[in-house]
This record gives structure tokens, C-alpha cells and sequence, in this order.
């Protein structure tokens, strides 16, 4: 059995992480707060657009709309995998990492094979992970949460549009976790590029006919582009949430479990003792036994 001094060193230890993973609790509380704002405001003006944009794909169009919307046999892929710079978030990194090669392996292991397959990281964990793993990595534009700015991933986006629109990528995927609840977080797989219609818009029933002011081709020319970034805008700003949502509950459950250990370290302290005071009785009893 361990002594006392040892028990008490491990019950100070574990009151000290307990303290930390309760103030780490509360800022990843506070930060969810806004990043949860910016989400939800952001969402519904992202999924409207997203809709124009299929819906004008839907009804072909000029070069500018063509450009973005060219079916290509794919040859070439580019995946962008948004993580977080930090850990101490649960499984949060590591679903993203695991939706990448699930999506290699069950959809491009012909291409990843011919060395065909870049990820673009967004977050440094998907940057250290990838590039450590010696994937065709691109880095240049992992540096997204400090702090989200809608500037800084349009860089992103930009990279993607320009090489799919010259042909250095034929398809572009984004995988990210997206942001339902404190406590749930859904793996999203979607496609960037080409844009193409939902099966819904596809059909006539859900097809839209606009009135263009001023054109349609001015419209088109700056819609398009500007819904493809916001749609990677979005993807970070939900991965965002969810990352403190994901730490939120993982500090929680490192708190609760912290607390059943110390339970059982007093426990055990107060046994520890028990048996050492027993102990020092009976040599006393022993030790008066024998001098009479």
C-alpha cells in the first residue's frame, strides 16, 4: 500500500488539474459564445446564396459561371482539411484526419496512388499531421484563428478557385466539422469545385427564374466567386465552434473525471492512514504487554 506522504502528492496533483481543466472549461465557454454567434448569423445568408449559386449553375451560363462549373475527368484533387491550432479538444482534430483518408481510400486511391491528391491544411494540427505523414501538403494558409477574418480565408479560397479554373486541380472537396450543439459535432464532406446543382435544384420543380439588374453576366461574374468564399468562410467559422464546443465538453468530462479520482485517492489516503495509526496501537499494546 502506498504511503502517506505519496497519496497526498497525487491528491495535490490531481486538485491542481482539476482546477486548470475547469478554468480551460470556462474560457473555451466564453469563446463558444461568440464563435456560436458568428456562426448562426453567418449561416443562413451562406445557404441562400449557396442556393443562387446552384440554381444559376443549374440553368448553364456564361464563360465567368462556366469556368467554376466545368466537369473534368478527375484526375487531380485538392482537399481542404480544417482542424484547430490546439489540442485538449477531444476527437475533434482526429475525425478530420480520419474523414481525409476515409475519402482518399473510398474515392481517390487511383489518384493518391499517382501522388495526385494535395491537402491544403487550414489549423496547425492538420498542418503538423499531414505534413509529418509526408502527404503533398499545401501550408501557406494553415494560419486561419488568430484571429477568423473573412480576408485570411479568402486567400484560401482564392488559391483553390484560381488552380481549378487552370487546371491544376480537377475536383476540390472541403472536410470540416461542422457546429450543431455543445456537444455534437457532424463530419462534413462537401464539394467546393466544380460547382454543380443539388439534386433538389435540378429538378424544375425547385428552379428559380430571376430577374437580373444590372445583367446577369455582372451578377454571375461577382456572385459566383464571392459565394465560393464565403462557403470556405463558413466551413472555418463552423470548425471554429465546434473546436470550443469539442473542448468545452472535453474539459468538462476531464473535470468530472478528476473528481471521481480524487474520491478514490482519499479514500485510500484515509486507509492508509487508518492502517498506520492501527499499526502504531498495537505496538504500543504490545510494547505495554510486554513490560508488565
Amino acid at each position: 500500500m502506498a504511503n502517506l506522504k505519496e497519496v497526498k502528492g497525487r491528491i495535490q496533483s490531481v486538485v491542481s488539474t482539476q482546477q486548470i481543466t475547469k478554468a480551460m472549461k470556462m474560457v473555451a465557454a466564453a469563446k463558444l459564445r461568440r464563435a456560436q454567434d458568428s456562426i448562426t448569423q453567418m449561416r443562413p445568408y451562406a445557404q441562400k446564396l449557396n442556393s443562387m449559386l446552384q440554381n444559376l449553375s443549374s440553368q448553364g451560363g456564361d464563360d465567368e459561371q462556366g469556368k467554376f462549373s466545368e466537369v473534368r475527368q478527375v484526375e487531380k484533387v485538392l482537399l481542404i482539411a480544417v482542424t484547430s491550432d490546439k489540442g485538449l479538444c477531444g476527437a475533434f482534430n482526429s475525425n478530420v484526419f480520419k474523414a481525409v483518408n476515409r475519402t482518399i481510400k473510398e474515392k481517390y486511391q487511383r489518384q493518391f496512388s499517382n501522388d495526385n491528391v494535395t491537402i491544403l491544411t487550414i489549423g496547425k494540427k492538420a498542418r503538423d499531421y499531414f505534413t509529418k505523414r509526408n502527404y503533398k501538403v499545401v501550408t501557406d494558409y494553415w494560419d486561419m484563428f488568430s484571429p477568423v477574418s473573412f480576408e485570411k480565408s479568402t486567400e484560401a479560397a482564392e488559391y483553390a478557385m484560381n488552380s481549378f479554373v487552370d487546371g491544376k486541380y480537377d475536383k476540390v472537396e472541403i472536410i470540416y466539422n461542422e457546429f450543431k450543439n455543445v456537444a455534437t459535432q457532424i463530419m462534413r464532406v462537401e464539394q467546393f469545385l466544380p460547382v454543380v446543382p443539388s439534386e433538389e435544384i435540378g429538378s424544375s420543380l425547385f428552379q428559380v427564374d430571376y430577374i437580373f439588374q444590372p445583367s446577369r453576366e455582372e451578377i454571375v461574374r461577382d456572385l459566383i466567386p464571392k459565394s465560393l468564399k464565403i462557403q470556405v468562410f463558413k466551413a472555418i467559422l463552423d470548425s471554429n465552434a465546434a473546436e470550443h464546443g469539442a473542448r468545452m465538453t472535453a474539459m468538462d468530462q476531464a473535470t468530472d473525471n478528476a473528481g471521481e479520482l480524487l474520491k478514490e485517492l482519499r479514500l485510500t489516503y484515509n486507509r492508509t492512514r487508518q492502517a498506520a495509526i492501527t499499526k502504531e496501537i498495537l505496538e504500543i499494546v504490545a510494547g505495554a504487554e510486554a513490560l508488565g
